[in-house]
C-alpha cells in the first residue's frame, strides 16, 4: 500500500464548487505543513495459523493513528476491533485527511472512532478527508464513526470510495449533529458536504450518494428536510443479494418501531446493497438504531451475535 506525502495525494477529486467557494490562504500555517496532512494506511489478513484477522500493515501520520487491534466478541473471537484516533481534538482549517483500508479474502473487522469527529470554526479556507475502503472477497466489515460535529462557521468535504467485493459486506454509517448542542449552537456551519460512491471488485458502480448541508443559505429545519429533527444519519450497506431482501425487511420494521426516530431504507440499484437514513433528536437515538442493523446483519450474513461492546 502506497505511501506518499505530497499535498496532490490527499485532495479529493473534482472538489465541489460550493467547497471551493472558501479555498482561501491561511495565515497560519498553511496547506500542506507538517501537521496538516493526516495519513492512515491500514491492511487487515485473516491469518489461518492464529484463526483471527490481523492488522497486517499500518502506516500513520499524524494526526491520524491506530493503537493495535483488540479482540472483543466472544460469538467472533477472530474480528479484528480498530479505533482511529487524533491526538489534535479534531479536524481545523486546511486540514487534508485521507484514510485507506483494506481487508484481505475472508478477513473481519468492526472499525471506529475513538470519539467525536470536531470540525472547529474557521476564517479561511475548509476541511477535507479521504475515506478509501476496499473489501475482498468474503471479507466483513463495520465502519461506524462516531458522529460530526461542525462547530461554528466551519467547512468540512468528505469523500468516501467504496470498493467492495460482490460476495463481501460493507456496512458504512455517517451520522452529522447540529454542532456543539450542549452550547445551543445548533446549525450554525458554513458548509458539511459528504460524497459517497460505491463500486464492486471490477469497478462497477454501484450507488452514488451525496449529503449538501448549508444551514445558513438553507433553513435545514424546515418541512421535507429534517422538519424537528435535529440528526441525520446515513448507513450503507452493501452485500450479497441473497440477504438484500430479508436484510431490508427487518430493518425497515425496527426503524419504524423505534420511538424518537423518522426514517427508512431502500434497495439499491440491481439489488447490491441498501441505502437507510434516519432522523433523531438525539445521538442515542441514533446509535440505538445502528446498533440494532449491526445485530441484525451479524445474524443473518455472520450467524453471530453482536455484544454492543464497542468502547469503555
Amino acid at each position: 500500500m502506497t505511501q506518499r506525502s505530497d499535498l496532490e495525494y490527499f485532495l479529493p477529486e473534482n472538489i465541489p464548487e460550493e467547497i471551493l467557494f472558501y479555498d482561501s490562504p491561511l495565515s497560519q500555517l498553511g496547506v500542506g505543513k507538517a501537521g496538516k496532512l493526516g495519513s492512515l494506511i491500514l491492511l487487515l489478513e485473516k491469518d489461518t495459523n492464529q484463526n483471527k484477522t490481523i492488522l497486517k500493515e499500518k502506516y500513520s501520520k499524524v494526526p491520524l493513528f491506530v493503537h493495535r487491534a483488540l479482540y472483543l466478541e466472544e460469538s467472533l473471537p477472530s474480528m479484528a476491533y480498530i479505533y482511529i484516533m487524533s491526538p489534535s481534538g479534531g479536524i481545523l482549517q486546511g486540514d487534508r485527511y485521507r484514510i485507506d483500508l483494506k481487508l484481505g479474502t475472508n478477513a473481519l473487522s468492526h472499525i471506529t472512532t475513538q470519539g467525536a469527529t470536531r470540525v472547529y470554526k474557521m476564517d479561511k479556507n475548509f476541511a477535507t478527508q479521504i475515506i478509501n475502503i476496499t473489501l475482498e472477497s468474503g471479507s466483513y466489515c463495520e465502519f461506524i464513526p462516531d458522529q460530526i460535529i461542525p462547530y461554528r462557521d466551519s467547512r468540512f468535504y468528505q469523500a468516501v470510495n467504496l470498493n467492495i467485493h460482490e460476495t463481501a459486506t460493507m456496512i458504512y454509517s455517517e451520522t452529522i449533529v447540529p454542532g456543539r448542542m450542549a452550547m445551543n449552537e445548533n446549525f450554525l456551519y458554513d458548509i458539511c458536504y459528504l460524497k459517497m460512491v460505491g463500486k464492486n471488485q471490477k469497478g462497477k458502480l454501484r450507488f452514488i450518494d451525496t449529503a449538501l448541508l448549508q444551514p445558513k443559505k438553507n433553513k435545514l429545519t424546515k418541512f421535507g428536510i429534517l422538519d424537528q429533527f435535529l440528526i441525520l444519519s446515513n448507513t450503507y450497506i452493501l452485500t450479497e443479494t441473497k440477504y438484500i431482501d430479508k436484510l431490508n425487511d427487518s430493518i425497515n420494521e425496527i426503524i419504524v418501531s423505534t420511538s424518537n426516530v423518522s426514517g427508512g431504507c431502500s434497495i439499491l440499484p440491481d439489488d447490491s446493497g441498501i441505502g437507510i437514513r434516519i432522523l433523531a433528536q438525539t445521538f442515542d437515538d441514533i446509535k440505538k438504531v445502528l446498533f440494532n442493523i449491526l445485530t441484525i446483519c451479524r445474524q443473518e450474513i455472520l450467524n453471530a451475535k453482536f455484544s454492543k461492546i464497542r468502547k469503555n
